[in-house]
C-alpha cells in the first residue's frame, strides 16, 4: 500500500463550495461511505443543502445515513442560517439549535452541546449527532480519516472526475470523487450499540448543480477480499450538457499506486444494468481493460436524491452487493478481485427495463 499522502496533496479539484450566492435552484451534496469489514457492514453519510439563499419552496438541508442492514434514518435541518462552507477547500457544518463555528474546535465527544443537532466534516474529520424524529433515537458519530487515493495518481496533481470541463458550467449536475481511498479511525453510535473501528476502508464524493440525472446507476468498493490497496468507482448516467442529454459512463481503478480510468469519452465502453440485482461494465483504454460484475438479491433501500422539486425517493441502494472486477494489460490478468461489501446503486425514472449500452 502506497504511503497516505498529506489531505492537501490529494485534494481533489472541487473540493469546495460551489454556491454562487444567487437565489436560482441550486443543491450541493456530500457522500461518505466508511466500510467496517469485520462486522460485514457500512455506514453511507450522505449531506445536503437546497437553495441555501433560503426563503424558497426546498430551502434547507437533511442528513440521511443508511447504516447496517441497510437500516435507514433521515433528518431534516431547515435552518440555512445554521450552514457553513469553505470556497477554497472540503469544509463544511450545518446545525440547528446552535452555531458550530461557536462551539470549541476541540473535536472530542460533547463538541456539539445536547439537544442541538448537526454535523461538521472536513477533509479529515466526519462528526455529528441527529435525533430520528420517528424513534427518538440519537445517531453519533465521530470519526478521523487519512486520505490514501483522492481522484488520480498519488504521486500527481489530481484530476476533476468529470474532466476539465467540469470547471465550466456546462454540465448539471457537477460530480466529484473527493476521495477514493481512505483509513478511518474512531467510532458511531448506531441504534443503540457503538461501533469502534481502526483504519477502515472510508470512501468520498460529492455533487452540485440543480437537479440530479434524469438515470443512472453508481457501482463503489475499496473492501475487497485479499486486496486492501483496491479501489474501484464505476458509473453511468444521462445528463445535462447545455441544452441537450448525454449518456456517460466511467470505470475507475487505483491499485498499487496507479489510476486506471476509463472514460466513455474517448474510451470504448459498454454496459447492461438490470433496473435492480446486476451491473454489468466493460471497457478498454490503450494496453488496459477493465469487466466488472455486480449482482444483489437484497431488496436494498429508497433513499433521497436532490431534484427540481427538492429531495425526492428516486435512487435505491445496497452496501452489500457481490462485486468481481478484474484487470487485464494486453490480456494478461493484473488482478482479480471480489467482495460482498460494495455500494450499487440504480436512480432516476424509476426505469422498468434493462439499461444498455454498446
Amino acid at each position: 500500500m502506497p504511503h497516505p499522502k498529506s489531505p492537501l496533496n490529494l485534494q481533489t479539484p472541487h473540493s469546495g463550495y460551489h454556491w454562487d450566492r444567487s437565489s436560482q435552484r441550486f443543491f450541493e451534496g456530500w457522500y461518505f461511505r466508511v466500510t467496517l469489514p469485520t462486522e460485514a457492514q457500512s455506514f453511507a453519510f450522505m449531506y445536503s443543502i437546497d437553495d441555501p439563499a433560503g426563503g424558497k419552496p426546498h430551502s434547507g438541508g437533511a442528513v440521511q445515513i443508511l447504516g447496517p442492514i441497510e437500516d435507514y434514518v433521515y433528518r431534516t435541518l431547515p435552518n440555512v442560517a445554521g450552514f457553513w462552507a469553505a470556497y477554497d477547500r472540503l469544509a463544511f457544518e450545518h446545525c440547528q439549535g446552535v452555531r458550530l463555528r461557536q462551539a470549541q474546535p476541540n473535536q472530542q465527544p460533547g463538541w456539539l452541546p445536547h439537544p442541538a443537532e448537526g454535523y461538521r466534516v472536513t477533509a479529515t474529520l466526519n462528526q455529528g449527532q441527529i435525533k430520528d424524529p420517528v424513534t427518538g433515537v440519537w445517531t453519533r458519530w465521530h470519526y478521523e480519516t487519512v486520505p490514501v487515493y483522492g481522484w488520480g495518481n498519488p504521486t500527481e496533481p489530481q484530476q476533476p472526475t468529470a474532466g476539465w470541463l467540469s470547471f465550466l458550467p456546462v454540465f448539471d449536475p457537477g460530480w466529484q470523487v473527493l476521495m477514493a481511498h481512505g483509513l478511518s479511525t474512531g467510532w458511531i453510535e448506531w441504534q443503540g450499540q457503538r461501533y469502534e473501528f481502526a483504519n477502515a476502508p472510508a470512501y468520498a464524493e460529492k455533487n452540485w448543480g440543480s437537479s440530479f440525472p434524469v438515470k443512472w446507476f453508481w457501482i463503489q468498493c475499496n473492501a475487497f477480499d485479499g486486496a486492501p490497496d483496491l479501489a474501484l468507482t464505476a458509473v453511468g448516467g444521462l445528463r445535462n450538457v447545455l441544452s441537450r442529454q448525454e449518456k456517460v459512463g466511467m470505470i475507475a481503478v487505483h491499485y498499487r499506486g496507479q489510476f486506471y480510468p476509463f472514460v466513455s469519452t474517448h474510451d470504448p465502453l459498454t454496459w447492461q444494468v438490470q433496473p435492480w440485482g446486476q451491473w454489468q461494465m466493460s471497457a478498454h483504454h490503450g494496453p488496459y481493460r477493465a469487466e466488472l460484475t455486480g449482482t444483489t438479491s437484497d431488496p436494498g433501500e429508497l433513499v433521497r436524491v436532490p431534484t427540481r422539486e427538492g429531495l425526492q425517493f428516486r435512487c435505491r441502494d445496497t452496501t452489500h452487493g457481490q462485486l468481481q472486477i478484474q484487470l487485464f494489460e494486453q490480456d494478461r490478468p493484473i488482478l482479480t478481485a471480489t467482495s460482498s461489501l460494495a455500494g450499487l446503486e440504480v436512480g432516476g425514472g424509476p426505469w422498468q427495463q434493462p439499461w444498455q449500452k454498446s
